[in-house]
């Protein structure tokens, strides 16, 4: 057979798609709609790697740390910057006060010429939420005037909140101090890492496989839209005189059609999407639209790959058809599936995953080729078995009621189709569970339960140099939301120069606060303590025994402690205390923070004023939780008191930046994931009912009432999907096993996610089915027999 007659009758069936009319144009724009749908997350997917690069590079290009550089002198090319940012409502806000100190001073990405001393150029978003009521409590905190914008290139996405403030006198701060440094440039000659933890290079490739999957299910579903009344055309093509061969190529050339007009509505799909995506924030991540630029290697690869699947899947689903000039040799009792070949795709997925099982993160890396093509084929050993499991379990469905067995009938008759609805659903929801209990099994190497006792403090606030522990206190525990207020200073002392010199941490606060970190026998103000660290049950007491030596040297009555109060280390300056008679013994107990301190526990009339400049304040706050936005009322408080410290919020457990990374990516494609998943679901469930609208007009004709008929469209959708979820249940599980296995990490089923999972997959399938009774009801009139 010669290219040029494969040529001829591909365009024969392209003619056929667009020049058939009204029947070859609606397929042709169902196959396009559900192609498309998928095309646009493929290329979203093929730009995610650059946007993902754009916001590192962004990000290092605004860096403002000399990173161990020698420190700089001034001169008219730098500029003083001190960290501002603060947290509103758990996300974060960048800021920083800028004071240049010469023409020459380097200006920030994305600003074009400096704020004035009090007002501050923002992000559009930050503006936006400014003018807004909602931020009414971050203007509080920010009420400077707004001078300008900062562009795109000086943000990471375009729902970041950050800012720029003029400032001056920032270097009287002094440059030891936290959070100002003084540069001549921006950016890091250090760019970003992602590192190379195995297991979490390994979480990365099962997320891309496990969101890619799904798409490529449904692109090749919705290339075998309206396959029965295709099939019919093309045994009035046999009757003038095609032959078997020619028909299919020209089925291909039908589909082929399809999948070129449905890369036409991808691109134009991905193109809306793209600037949507600017508008919006999922799981706290925003992109601007310049970013989703795809690979166009990739993006080259889509173009061939669509087309190139949608010829040969419709090829092979033509090879156990006969279609003859009177009809199609389908519409009889087809043969059994085989069960024997599609159990060989999980088994060859088991045995590629096999050989990297107890490897850990100790092993090396993974097999990225090995690791892919095994959980790939556990994947697509889905899409093989779901169809014969289907028409095992309704060819044994009996009797029910009359909706009962018009579904079961139509399942026996094309159980085929139903499960190609289904298999996207069953694809996405094994690779979810199993990439749930990989999460869960691995979050503990990577998610750290921290020591802070919440139910004492949430939030802990430092006090800045020259300013008085019990004066910021008193403000504190006068600010809305606070029920209490823990104030301590706290220093370190040693009764000697040298290194054999004892030393002893000092712990300075009222009685209250004190009896919040030791077992007191009394207390009044002027009392001074030894406190003695005793173990915790299942402890070492070596590290204790040895702070309570030295804090028992330390702390006898009249011994003479040095704090260093030196704010300039070239300049090494201390003070001396007499510790005074009547020292009383306590007992160490945890602190709100979690830690037993040993040392000397003094109250404020006992300790001497020279000695304020050897010690820092801390304050430990209990929130009352029933007010809202407690948080915010601190760090407007907090802000006043100083502007470069931003109060700490406690929390019960510490996560590893890029493991919460990709955990917010798999969030994020999961969502599209499932959007095109219900997208593309309605769009074959309505292909359905419209290759059904004859036959639904017939039963109404006869008669049948149209909540049977809406209850048998029910069942022939809840039947497949039932058995599609339990097949995607046993597949996630048997992956989540073997990846836990493959991370040496102990196997633990996290049924509530299981569940959860297996619940989003039907749900899906619920609002679908609700959405398509409009429809459904339009077509169940007796008018739907009219030939014209």
């Amino acid at each position: 057979m010669n290219l040029q007659q494969w040529w001829r009758d591909l365009a024969m069936g392209v003619r056929f798609a667009f020049a058939g009319g009204r029947e070859g144009w609606v397929r042709a724009l169902l196959t396009a709609v559900g192609v498309g749908l998928g095309v646009a997350l493929l290329l979203l997917t093929t730009a995610l790697p650059n946007a993902l690069t754009v916001r590192h590079e962004r990000g290092d290009a605004r860096a403002d740390t000399n990173y161990g550089q020698k420190e700089l002198k001034k001169a008219d090319n730098t500029l003083l910057s001190a960290n501002a940012s603060t947290t509103f409502r758990d996300t974060e806000v960048r800021g920083r006060d800028l004071e240049p100190e010469g023409p020459k001073a380097p200006l920030p990405p994305g600003v074009d010429k400096f704020p004035a001393v009090g007002e501050m150029v923002v992000s559009p978003a930050l503006k936006k939420l400014l003018e807004s009521p909602d931020g009414k409590l971050l203007r509080e905190r920010l009420p400077n005037p707004i001078a300008g914008t900062i562009a795109e290139s000086g943000l990471i996405g375009s729902h970041e909140l950050a800012f720029y403030r003029g400032a001056e006198g920032l270097g009287a701060h002094g440059l030891q101090n936290v959070g100002i440094t003084r540069i001549d440039r921006y950016g890091t000659p250090y760019p970003s890492d992602s590192g190379s933890d195995p297991v979490l290079v390994l979480l990365v490739l099962v997320v891309f496989v496990v969101l890619l999957m799904p798409v490529a299910v449904f692109i090749t579903a919705a290339v075998r839209f309206g396959g029965e009344r295709r099939d019919r055309r093309l045994a009035a093509l046999r009757l003038v005189g095609a032959d078997g061969r020619s028909t299919r190529r020209i089925a291909a050339g039908e589909a082929l059609a399809g999948a070129v007009l449905g890369l036409v509505l991808g691109t134009v799909f991905f193109l809306i999407g793209r600037e949507v995506a600017g508008s919006i924030e999922v799981f706290g991540q925003s992109v601007f639209p310049s970013y989703l630029n795809p690979s166009p290697l990739l993006a080259l690869l889509v173009a061939f790959a669509v087309p190139a699947a949608a010829v040969l899947v419709t090829l092979l689903a033509l090879r156990g058809v006969v279609i003859e000039p009177l009809g199609v040799v389908r519409t009889a009792k087809p043969a059994r599936r085989r069960l024997w070949w599609r159990l060989l795709l999980p088994l060859a997925g088991l045995g590629m995953l096999y050989p990297m099982v107890g490897q850990g993160r100790d092993g090396g890396d993974f097999n990225q080729y090995l690791v892919t093509g095994g959980v790939i084929s556990l994947l697509v050993g889905v899409t093989a078995l779901l169809p014969w499991i289907v028409e095992a379990v309704v060819a044994r469905l009996g009797a029910g009621a009359v909706s009962w067995q018009l579904a079961v009938r139509r399942l026996q008759l094309s159980s085929g189709t139903a499960a190609r609805m289904v298999n996207g659903i069953a694809v996405a929801v094994a690779g979810a569970i199993a990439l749930q209990m990989l999460f869960a099994g691995t979050s503990s190497d990577y998610t750290k339960e921290t020591t802070y006792d919440l139910s004492r403090a949430q939030m802990q606030v430092s006090v800045p140099k020259g300013k008085s522990l019990a004066a910021t206190a008193k403000e504190l525990a006068e600010t809305k939301g606070v029920r209490h207020a823990y104030a301590f200073n706290e220093g370190y002392a040693n009764d000697g120069p040298g290194e054999n010199a004892n030393w002893a941490r000092v712990t300075v606060a009222d009685c209250a606060s004190l009896r919040q970190v030791a077992k007191l026998p009394s207390c009044r103000d002027g009392d001074v303590f030894a406190s003695h660290v005793a173990p915790r049950r299942g402890d070492s007491a070596s590290a204790s025994e040895n702070a309570d030596d030295e804090s028992t040297v330390a702390a006898r009555p009249g011994r003479t402690l040095y704090f260093d109060t030196s704010v300039d280390a070239e300049k090494p300056t201390s003070v001396t205390w007499k510790v005074p008679q009547g020292v009383k013994q306590a007992e160490s107990i945890d602190d709100p923070t979690g830690y037993r301190r040993g040392g000397i526990l003094v109250t404020p009339s006992a300790f001497p004023a020279t000695a304020a400049a050897g010690v820092r304040g801390e304050i430990y706050l209990r929130l009352d939780d029933s007010v809202p936005d407690a948080r915010e009322y601190v760090r407007n408080t907090a802000a006043r008191i100083d502007p470069h410290e931003e109060p700490m919020t406690w929390v019960s457990e510490k996560r590893n930046d890029e493991y919460s990374s990709i955990r917010t990516g798999l969030f994020v494609g999961a969502v599209c994931v499932l959007a095109l998943i219900g997208a593309s679901l309605l769009v074959s469930q309505l292909e359905q009912l419209r290759e059904r609208k004859k036959l639904l007009s017939a039963l109404i004709a006869f008669g049948t009432k149209r909540r049977t008929l809406s209850l048998s469209v029910l069942w022939q959708t809840a039947i497949p999907v039932g058995l599609g979820l339990l097949l995607a249940s046993a597949v996630g599980l048997t992956l989540g096993v073997v990846l836990l296995k493959m991370t040496s990490t102990a196997v633990r089923v996290d049924w509530l996610s299981v569940l959860s999972m297996t619940g989003a997959g039907a749900a899906v399938v619920v609002v679908v089915t609700l959405l398509s009774l409009p429809p459904l009801l339009r077509l169940m009139r007796p008018d739907g027999l009219r030939t014209e």
